[in-house]
């Protein structure tokens, strides 16, 4: 693809400064861009690259210094970069309707330009929307309800009448709608509680590889619309995940959990159950979360405590060793003086 400097300004609502008819062949990133190449500015202290670059081009935010080079200045350089990334790279799929060695039973209700692929199974009952596609593997149990525009990648697996949404893209290996974890002590053993709710997954969600998201016991487990859901991901039954949420790989959401609008959970943090996540609340890399989090907070650690005070507290961490011995010191300096004064009285 060829676009000329201001064709892409157009394209971003951004601003030329330099040659609008430079013409743009490719993009790349500050260090590896080329002649012919468009290259972004998003954090300032890579500005030094900007006079460096070999890229025709570059995407600057306001104000930044263009050092003599060609430019479009928009308001945010990195979704700007990721829109021309869609624009050169990405390319829809020509429907290929049902590929022969997909198993379709007879009482599937399909819409228009579905593509599914050989070894995708889809069981009776199941309702899939215009421009599906179904990668190899696929498995969609009884009752499952899909939406427009839905991508399921190979392996994945959508349990018996739950429901995605519309603009969905689920990857590799990921099962919707499995068993929730619970179990009714029995003496020394324990008793399965059928899980009898579904997972219902809203619009413009996208859902990384290998994630567990477990039915309802009984009502639904439910995804908001525009959350965003990293590879390993395990959210529990009866959660509820608020619009727009950013969950990040090898989080694990215990069940009944809320969590609010535009909430970040960073890696591998921890959430108890029956808890409450606010509204933007971030939660940062391998915390545990005991406790219900107020909205608009930022916390860190376990548990996890205000950002600022976990941060304090960890520059004493490589110091323990040395306080334990101060202490065990002055332990001993407050015995001998102790005992001096005993002897005096």
């Amino acid at each position: 693809m060829e676009k000329t400097l201001k064709e892409l300004a157009a394209y971003l609502d951004g601003r030329v400064t330099g040659d609008g008819n430079v013409v743009i062949t490719g993009i790349a990133g500050l260090d590896d861009a080329k002649e012919g190449d468009i290259t972004f500015l998003a954090n300032p202290k890579y500005a030094s690259k900007v006079a460096t670059t070999g890229a025709t081009a570059i995407i600057l935010p306001p104000k930044a210094e263009a050092r003599g080079r060609n430019a479009i200045e928009v308001a945010n350089p990195y979704l700007a970069f990721a829109k021309l990334l869609t624009l050169f790279h990405v390319r829809p799929m020509e429907p290929q309707g049902v590929v022969d060695g997909a198993f379709i039973a007879e009482n599937v209700i399909m819409g228009k330009d579905v593509t599914i692929y050989p070894g995708a199974f889809v069981a009776g009952g199941v309702r899939l929307g215009d421009r599906v596609t179904l990668f190899p593997g696929v498995v969609l149990y009884e009752g499952v309800d899909v939406g427009d525009d839905v991508t399921l990648h190979a392996h994945v697996s959508v349990r018996e009448r739950c429901r995605i949404g519309n603009r969905v893209t689920i990857h590799n290996g990921t099962v919707i709608g499995s068993d929730g974890f619970g179990y009714a002590p029995d003496g020394r053993g324990y008793y399965k509680i059928p899980q009898v709710g579904i997972v219902v997954i809203e619009d413009d969600v996208e859902i990384g590889a290998n994630a567990a998201i477990d039915r309802a016991a009984l009502d639904v487990t439910l995804i908001r619309r525009g959350t965003k859901i990293d590879n390993l991901v395990q959210i529990a039954h009866n959660c509820v995940i608020g619009e727009n949420c950013m969950i990040m790989s090898q989080v694990g959401i215990s069940g009944s959990t809320k969590v609010g609008e535009h909430v970040t959970l960073t890696g591998q943090v921890g959430v108890a159950g029956h808890l409450t996540i606010g509204d933007n609340v971030m939660v940062g890399a391998k915390s545990g979360v005991p406790g219900n989090i107020p909205a608009n907070e930022l916390v860190s650690g376990i548990p996890a405590i205000p950002h600022r005070e976990w941060l304090k507290a960890s520059t004493l961490f490589p110091r323990l060793p040395e306080l334990r011995k101060t202490v065990g010191h002055l332990e001993k300096r407050v015995e001998e003086l102790e005992a001096r004064l005993a002897s005096k009285l």
